[in-house]
């Protein structure tokens, strides 16, 4: 298989009370703080070497390292540099949305870090960010700008996958385009026309949950050179046979993310943790990548 014939995106949301024994074997450190630290990063390690040759990127969840304390920087860090180590491209699930001074700073944080009088601090140096859009364009602009001056790319929240979802983005407008969600659709294309590369595609894509696959074909009429990150498969119900319409632009249309389904497949198997992670992530890609090619 070639490293490009993938379009599954492994996410990682590590639970420290439901981690592979791996993880619990690593623990060592004299506090409780410690000790989870160092079980979530064994586990995060061993699902991605498990899992890595069927996918092309990671979704790392921030909340699910946030909540480790002062640890939990340091083995997002590590995470992501293992994930790059195997030749994956990283996500910062982060859903950040704040004013443009704020949103600047969680850009930095995320992508390349800033200058300071004290010398250059790295940031997590992601490929792609998810970024929240409700507070308007000004909150989204400076992930935007963020992202093209480190080569990275954004990732806005258009349709998602929860079920409260419905609550606001489905709601109705007094002008068209008709809902909340599709007047995001289309500040995500304005945002995304000066970073359309040799592909066709753009440097802003959209979040688009995979649990209502019939958002799919308007979501494409509105961002036709957007990247879709396809949450919701698996776990949440989401089917990667009905994500067609995602790959309309080509292969690289749209990205399958799963998190529980792979990390827990063990769970419905025979299998260890790990075997029954890569034949999970493998059934996915593979289903995903001919999904594409009848696009």
């Amino acid at each position: 298989m070639s490293e490009r014939e993938s379009q599954l995106v492994l996410g990682i949301d590590p639970d420290p009370g439901a981690l592979w024994p791996v993880g619990a074997e690593a623990a060592d450190a004299p506090s409780p703080r410690g000790r989870a630290a160092q079980a979530v990063l064994a586990h995060c390690r061993a699902l991605i070497d498990a899992s890595a040759e069927a996918c092309v990127a990671v979704k790392l969840q921030l909340a699910r390292f946030e909540v480790l304390g002062t640890s939990g920087w340091s083995v997002l860090a590590d995470v992501a540099e293992h994930a790059r180590g195997r030749g994956l491209l990283v996500i910062a699930d982060a859903k950040r949305g704040d004013i443009d001074v704020s949103a600047g700073a969680y850009a930095s944080a995320l992508l390349g870090g800033v200058d300071t009088p004290f010398g250059h601090l790295d940031g997590l140096g992601a490929d792609l960010v998810t970024v929240n859009p409700l507070m308007g364009a000004d909150a989204v602009e400076p992930f935007v700008r963020a992202a093209r001056a480190s080569g990275a790319g954004v990732l806005v929240l258009v349709r998602t996958s929860n079920p409260g979802a419905a609550d606001f983005e489905d709601l109705e407008l007094a002008a068209p385009p008709a809902r909340v969600w599709e007047r995001i659709a289309v500040l995500v294309d304005e945002l995304g026309r000066e970073g359309r590369g040799d592909s066709g595609l753009s440097d802003v894509g959209a979040v688009v949950g995979a649990t209502l696959p019939e958002h799919l074909v308007r979501a494409r009429e509105l961002m036709g050179s957007a990247t879709f990150l396809l949450p919701g498969v698996g776990a949440q119900g989401g089917r990667v046979e009905d994500l067609a319409p995602a790959f309309a632009p080509g292969p690289a249309g749209g990205l399958v993310t799963a998190s529980r389904s792979i990390a827990d497949a063990h769970r419905k198997s025979d299998a260890g943790p790990a075997g029954a992670a890569r034949a999970e992530a493998e059934r996915l890609r593979a289903a995903a990548w001919e999904l594409s090619r009848r696009v």
